[in-house]
């Protein structure tokens, strides 16, 4: 029988559910609260908590449909009928409930009966140990001993560590003889005939430190079915990418290209490149992973450029793989609504990257080019870490690409000298960062001072002020007993109502007096989980144990509250507006301004600001309540605050909900109505980094200062106009137009003089190598009127080659341009100019026929053309 992907699927759903399984939807391909997983990699890695105890599953039977990620053989994708960057798990779980016999019956009657698997070409293999899975097999399933083989630790036992762990059993399927590598070939052979389906791994053992396998009190069952190799069975077809879940990609890209999918090897590798990582991008942007340089967001740029190498080799028009989106769409779109909720964002995020990746690739290309050809003439076989850190850094090329691209060409990448080069790159970039340097000497310090003294109480979040004594005096990093007036250092209280910057939200200011002493507290960091307050003694004499008021700068301490609560106001806003794919990257809640950084893959257009202003400010006027909750990480998470991925949460966690608006995780200082923030004001939106993007806004009383200082640079550049500001954008309209018909003007009379300057330099005409060259510095000529000037002369030349420069003072242009006759000889005009160039401290490049360049060393002008004549004549 034959069954569409959609089909078996439900079938796998519904037989389970006829068993007693609760369906579950498939969870986000992001990892919730597990920092050990970059992705969901199996159908049980949502349940993990189940296994281990953790917590307690809805249900003692489980069944789902799990998306899957795994980008570790990633090269091997395309080349293989069965690897994939993108899957679908099916798999039942029993927690506790039951185990091998029910397992193992449910799994055959489910191929048997519901998919038509034919008995006698059903393998199955156990652990070498396991006769309890034997004798099932053997007695109630029917599988001849022949067919049951035992296999060692490394292909069926499922143990990662300590834990539960326990013995495995693979339902193989035979193809048949077509499928195999040889007339003679046997069960176990690497090749395609006896294809895994199903592996059903019995959870009943704890692995202990001491190395012992204790028996586990509640076994659990954890099974794993590809959807992807199932569907190629039940199809009947060579290979997974023929399935349904493929082929509709792979016939909208024969659409759009010349080359069949079946004419080579090389071009059907192609094609299933595209389609497998396709799949990849859509689920992981559809589950709010965009493209950038760390993390998951790396793993999902690299599938998408690697897709975007593939494209070019079947001479797709990029950019192109976003139009594939509605096709995976159609084909995923009805069980994971997700990705038709987000189509358009998806393809916005794709297309935008593959853009961006276009701008640089060919550069890149033709560099990597380059060195391979200069590795190739040298004898040697390992392109350099310094070198591929260069294309990373520099062009976008992430190192698995440069790796990939090696490997195709036969030689190795130096990862070491890489992995040197972004430490080197990491040390530069801590060295950058001054803000809270601090040494490991003074950690210690503070982790000794947290182990001998109870933990300070914080009670600024209800008082500005409060009591408190002082525990202990730290000055140049060593513990000290008092300081005197003009001294600098830090202090630790018994209690305080202080804010430690975090979160974003600078530390409090402040002062701790009593009738004797004065100080001043000029910033207030947390250090080894303690509070610590940076201080300056204005008078008196600071001594462990004085009883002092400690007490925040109460204006500041407002203005940080207003903007606070406008981050969060601003966080979910964007999402309203941008879409829910926006994730907080980092903030900065200063007196005087907010700045918020975000994920999303363009720049958001003024129409977008605009009513990300306007939707913040209706929220500011509706005076909403800010309450505070303290409850447990899992009861936030039920109530569904946001909270940060990268964020390491304790059990207990500080809610701030704001009206029905907002509800986030954060440990800040807050308004306790939004109307306090008055006025909400977006200063300036950028981007800081791929698929980051930054918005600074001020609020208060800071906003109507920004409001008038904009008004009166519109006033002052109305007046320097002699207009009206009511009338500036029409005055400024008029004098664009009045200059760009100057400019027409500057143009016709450059090219004049380039014309008029080309007749005289034909007349230089000189022969090297037999070949026709011109070699010519002229004066003020810019790139557009040089190029006009070499189009003149070479009109003029039946074969040759010629060089302009043209000094501008501070800098030096070229021009080259080589005969259709010349660049079939081997002359090309983009090799040459940017040896020129180089001569005169710059670079640049070309076509074979026209190339331009720059320089930064006029005063090299004359060596750079004689370069010229050495390259001519040494050809």
């Amino acid at each position: 029988m034959s069954m569409s992907s959609k089909e078996i699927r439900q079938k796998f759903l519904d037989y389970f559910e006829s068993k007693g399984h609760l369906i579950l939807p498939s969870a986000p391909l992001v990892p919730q609260n597990d920092p050990s997983l970059l992705w969901i990699n199996a159908g049980m890695a949502p349940f993990k908590p189940y296994f281990n105890g953790r917590a307690t599953p809805p249900k003692t039977r489980i069944v789902t449909s799990q998306k899957c990620i795994r980008t570790n053989d990633i090269e091997n994708v395309g080349k293989t009928d069965r690897h994939h960057t993108f899957f679908e798990m099916l798999g039942n779980f029993s927690f506790g409930d039951y185990f091998k016999e029910e397992a193992i019956e449910w799994a055959y009657n489910f191929l048997v009966e519901e998919m038509e698997f034919e008995k006698d070409r059903i393998w199955i293999s156990i652990y070498k140990d396991d006769d309890e899975a034997f004798e099932i097999w053997k007695e109630k399933i029917g599988i001849p001993s022949e067919r049951i083989v035992r296999m060692g630790k490394d292909e069926n036992f499922w143990q990662i560590g300590t834990g539960p762990c326990g013995p495995c059993s693979e339902i193989h399927y035979d193809l048949g003889a077509e499928f195999g590598c040889s007339d003679n070939c046997e069960f176990g052979c690497d090749c395609d005939r006896y294809r895994e389906v199903w592996n059903l791994v019995f959870t009943q053992y704890d692995y202990t430190e001491e190395g012992k396998y204790d028996p586990l009190p509640n076994k659990n069952i954890d099974t794993g079915m590809g959807l992807e190799r199932l569907a190629s069975i039940i199809q009947q077809v060579d290979s997974n990418f023929e399935t349904d879940l493929f082929m509709p990609i792979i016939e909208f890209v024969s659409q759009h290209t010349e080359y069949d999918y079946q004419s080579s090897e090389e071009v059907k590798s192609a094609y299933r490149v595209i389609a497998d990582h396709i799949r990849s991008v859509t689920l992981a942007i559809g589950d709010g992973v965009l493209p950038s340089n760390e993390g998951r967001g790396y793993i999902i740029r690299r599938v998408l450029r690697r897709a975007v190498r593939y494209a070019q080799k079947l001479d797709l028009e990029l950019p192109f793989l976003y139009r594939i989106v509605p096709v995976v769409v159609d084909i995923m779109g009805g069980e994971y609504t997700e990705i038709v909720e987000k189509e358009d964002q998806i393809k916005k995020a794709i297309k935008s990257e593959e853009i961006k990746f276009q701008e640089t690739l060919d550069q890149g290309m033709e560099i990597l080019d380059e060195l391979i050809d200069e590795l190739e003439q040298e004898g040697k076989e390992i392109i350099p870490g310094q070198d591929v850190f260069t294309l990373y850094d520099t062009y976008g090329f992430p190192k698995e690409l440069t790796e990939e691209i090696a490997k195709e060409n036969g030689y190795e990448i130096d990862v070491e000298g890489f992995e040197e080069a972004m430490e080197e790159q990491r040390a530069r970039a801590r060295a950058a960062q001054k803000d809270h340097d601090w040494s490991s000497a003074e950690i210690e310090l503070f982790k000794e001072i947290r182990s001998e003294i109870d933990t300070p109480k914080f009670v600024g979040y209800t008082k500005p002020e409060c009591e408190t004594e002082v525990v202990k005096i730290i000055k140049d990093n060593e513990l000290v007993d008092n300081l005197s007036a003009g001294e600098e250092g830090q202090v630790i209280l018994t209690q305080t109502p202080f804010y430690a910057e975090s979160g974003g939200q600078i530390g409090d200011k402040g002062a701790l007096l009593n009738d004797d002493i004065t100080v001043t507290v000029v910033d207030t960091q947390e250090k080894a989980e303690l509070i610590s307050h940076q201080i300056v003694i204005e008078a008196g004499e600071l001594s462990v144990g004085d009883k002092l008021t400690a007490k925040i700068q109460t204006d500041q301490r407002l203005h940080i509250r207003r903007n606070h609560t406008a981050t969060h106001l601003l966080h979910q806003t964007l999402k309203d507006v941008l879409g829910e794919h926006v994730d907080q990257s980092g903030s900065l809640v200063t007196p005087n301004r907010l700045r918020f950084d975000f994920t999303h893959f363009e720049a958001v257009s003024d129409k977008e600001l605009e009513e990300i202003e306007d939707q913040v400010n209706k929220v500011i006027r509706r005076n909403l309540n800010v309450e505070v909750l303290e409850t447990t990480l899992e009861e936030a998470e039920e109530m569904g605050a946001a909270a940060l991925f990268n964020e390491k949460y304790e059990d207990e966690v500080r809610v701030i909900g704001i009206g029905d608006y907002s509800l986030e995780l954060c440990g800040g200082t807050h308004v306790d109505a939004t109307g306090e923030i008055s006025l909400f004001k977006i200063s300036s939106e950028g981007g800081i980094a791929a698929g980051i993007r930054r918005i600074e806004a001020v609020t208060g009383k800071e906003a109507l200062n920004y409001i008038n200082q904009q008004e009166n640079i519109l006033k002052q550049a109305a007046s320097a106009l002699k207009t009206t500001p009511d009338e500036l954008v029409d005055r400024i309209d008029k004098l664009q137009s009045k200059i760009k018909d100057l400019e027409e003007e500057v143009t016709k009379f450059k090219n004049k003089l380039a014309d008029s300057q080309a007749d005289e330099v034909v007349s230089d005409l000189e022969e090297i190598n037999g070949i026709n060259v011109i070699l010519e510095k002229v004066e003020g000529l810019d790139a557009e009127g040089l190029r006009t000037m070499g189009d003149n002369i070479k009109a003029d030349l039946d074969s040759g080659i010629i060089i302009l420069a043209s000094n501008l003072g501070e800098k030096v242009l070229f021009v080259s341009l080589v005969t259709d006759d010349l660049v079939e000889k081997g002359y090309n005009a983009g090799q040459i100019i940017g040896e020129v160039a180089r001569v005169a401290g710059g670079g640049g490049g070309g076509r074979p026929d026209m190339a331009q360049a720059g320089g930064s060393q006029p005063n090299k002008l004359d060596a750079a053309l004689e370069k010229a004549r050495e390259l001519i004549a040494a050809e």
